[in-house]
């Protein structure tokens, strides 16, 4: 008796069948692939080959972008560098800077050349050796070498129209739905939360290469904070990194904005890398920008703007957004308020906009500031410089008795409800920085003027470190029209824009001021009330513009004449009524304002108004030191009344008593200390 049969559950044979087996049909192919090792797997293939066209489509689009790399590879980025060195070049005012870019534009030239030969050579190296292979495999090995060459040439197209993007998916879209071929090729379409696996975990943005990539880096980011986002969209590769717009399905996108910090980690960026733009046209959506490089590095640099060049009313770039776009505004009754603190670029922001309105024809610029040097390098193409408390209050005491006057001009002159610029009636722009340096005085005059400035065309721009309370006063922001924060701290910002102002997307308090060795955000500028443009949170970088080409452009306006005001104005300045203000200074005429603030006079020299110098010269002809009215009138050809009107012009209200002379007890005149002293 066998054993197995005794202890049939220890056999190790299988019982052998009691019938034969039914016979194959079909064709059987010895060590097939699994996939082929049916006769339904293989017409399933089969059809699948016919659908898709034999995979010509995707062979196709595998050349595509295997052409696309190589181009990539052959360019590299000098086209970039020689764009932005020639951009450079264009805005360079300086002549040592101007060679210099010069130099480095050959340069960059001379080595993409270089780059190009040696690759072209290295790739014309390999496609010798591999036509050589496959030629003399041919030869060697006849139709049958051929027919597998093509089909291998074929194949690795298909491969590279197939997979070439999902192999760089990270680990756990391998598996996900998403890395399938069919999506990949549909970025910019976006993907909801619903379709990132469950698994899915944040990861590096460094290691996201294509949009589909990146749209589950952001959800998966995105849904470790703990924010609810329902979908991403409009993905976009950009020079210095990624930007998308977000959706959330409940509550706002200020979400994102209190998880920066954290989603900056998440992405392994730099801080300030996630920058957060909450649009106001679909309350829900948010634009994303993942920033990994200076994304103004490709930014244009300052036009050249030649002396009279421009209108006030005209729109002019003065910087770029940090999309790329253009910012361009009109000065043009705009008051305005910068904030920025202490190496925010604060003194670089008011020179970008002086350096417009100085550009213009029928504008005259005033440079206010009791504690530093105002608009420093443009000093040349400045009207009149104030530093002093008195010149101050003097200059901004004569604007407001302007404009007073022009509201009475305006009918007579056939305006209309506000002042019509023009050569021969200019605009005028005044710049206030440090104001909260400024003595009581000037403040409040000051805050008179942006009241009544705008209509007659004479603006205000107020800079200052800080715009709380302690610096500004109540509700100061809200008399201005246009909002200018550099790098500050957060509660300038909602100083400026609003007390909800961060949950919008205001964040000019995370942008970071200038050291001694790196300028870091310096100039870059959150705004409001740029006429024509909407007030959306967008990051701004102002045109920096070295002093030597300042002071290089402040010469070439100086040569080309500064503007003068007009003499309807002036005449009406002493018609109008005073303020009710306590401590007003007196009233100076035009060419007193210049003397007093040591300003050039239109015929140039040192600001002595004609009538005052022939005045001197009768006195000096006839070594006298002070001169009774009658014979002064006489010895200029002039009437007493005329004599007396062009004192008052120049700043000289009336005659003045002179004491014993001429036989005469106390007669009045002019004497030569006054006239020389005033």
């Amino acid at each position: 008796m066998s054993t197995a049969a005794q202890h049939p559950h220890l056999t190790v044979v299988p019982p052998m069948p009691t019938a034969a087996p039914a016979p194959l049909e079909g064709v059987v192919v010895k060590d097939a692939p699994v996939a082929l090792r049916s006769e339904g797997a293989l017409a399933r293939a089969v059809a699948h080959a016919r659908q898709h066209h034999g995979y010509a489509p995707l062979a196709g689009r595998g050349y595509r972008r295997i052409a696309a790399r190589w181009l990539d590879r052959y360019h590299d980025d000098y086209p970039h560098m020689i764009a932005t060195a020639r951009g450079a070049l264009g805005a360079s005012a300086d002549v040592a800077e101007h060679a210099a870019l010069e130099q480095r534009k050959g340069e960059l030239r001379q080595a993409y050349k270089r780059h190009r030969l040696i690759y072209s050579t290295k790739t014309g190296m390999w496609a010798t050796t591999a036509l050589t292979a496959a030629g003399a495999g041919t030869l060697s090995g006849g139709w049958w070498v051929s027919l597998a060459t093509l089909l291998g040439t074929y194949a690795y197209g298909v491969r590279h129209g197939i997979t070439d993007e999902a192999t760089q998916l990270p680990p756990h879209e391998l598996t996900s739905p998403m890395a399938s071929p069919g999506l990949v090729e549909q970025p910019t379409l976006g993907m909801s939360i619903s379709q990132l696996p469950d698994d899915a975990r944040p990861f590096p943005l460094a290691q996201a290469h294509s949009a589909n990539q990146l749209a589950h880096c952001v959800l998966a980011a995105l849904r470790a904070e703990n924010i609810p986002v329902a979908e991403v969209f409009d993905i976009t590769r950009q020079v210095w990194g990624w930007q998308c717009t977000i959706r959330v399905s409940e509550g706002t996108p200020e979400a994102v904005i209190k998880a920066a910090g954290g989603l900056e980690t998440r992405f392994d960026l730099g801080d300030g890398g996630v920058r957060p733009q909450p649009l106001k046209s679909r309350r829900s959506c948010a634009i994303l920008r993942l920033v990994q490089s200076n994304p103004f590095a490709s930014a244009p640099g300052l036009p050249y703007r030649a002396p009279h060049s421009l209108s006030i009313t005209d729109k002019t770039r003065i910087g770029t957004s940090v999309g790329g776009d253009p910012l361009e505004l009109a000065l043009s009754g705009v008051m305005g308020l910068v904030v920025a603190s202490s190496g925010g670029g604060k003194t670089g922001l008011l020179q970008a906009l002086a350096e417009v309105t100085t550009a213009c024809r029928d504008n005259i610029t005033i440079d206010l500031d009791p504690h530093g040097d105002g608009l420093e390098d443009l000093g040349d193409a400045v009207r009149i410089t104030g530093r002093t408390h008195e010149q101050i209050e003097a200059v901004l005491y004569f604007f407001l008795m302007l404009s007073k006057a022009r509201a009475r001009l305006r009918a007579p002159l056939g305006m209309g409800k506000k002042w019509v610029v023009s050569p021969e009636h200019p605009h005028f722009t005044i710049f206030f920085d440090e104001f909260p340096k400024g003595s009581e005085l000037a403040k409040a005059l000051a805050m008179q003027l942006l009241l009544v400035g705008r209509k007659e065309a004479v603006t205000l721009l107020i800079a200052s470190q800080g715009a709380t309370k302690f610096y500004l006063g109540e509700s100061f922001a809200q008399m201005v029209a246009l909002k200018v924060v550099g790098p500050c701290k957060v509660g300038d910002t909602r100083g400026v824009f609003g007390d909800g102002a961060v949950a919008e997307g205001w964040l000019p308090h995370r942008l970071a001021p200038a050291t001694d060795v790196d300028p870091k955000d310096a100039g870059h500028i959150y705004l409001q009330g740029v006429p024509g443009r909407p007030d959306e949170p967008i990051e701004y970088a102002v045109h920096e513009t070295p002093s030597a080409a300042l002071r290089k452009i402040a010469a070439e306006r100086l040569d080309a004449g500064l503007l003068e005001p007009d003499d309807t104005t002036l005449k009406a300045m002493p018609t109008v009524d005073a303020p009710d203000m306590d401590d007003l200074p007196q009233l100076l005429s035009w060419p007193a304002l210049l003397r007093l603030c040591d300003a050039v006079s239109a015929a140039g020299g040192t600001g002595t108004a004609p009538i005052v110098a022939r005045a001197l010269a009768v006195m000096g002809d006839r070594s006298v030191d002070r001169i009774r009215t009658e014979p002064l009138a006489e010895a200029l050809g002039l009437t007493v009344t005329e004599l007396k009107a062009q004192m008052r012009d120049a700043g000289f209200k009336e005659p003045m008593p002179l004491g014993e002379m001429d036989g005469m007890q106390n007669p009045r005149g002019y004497k030569r200390d006054t006239l020389t002293s005033a």
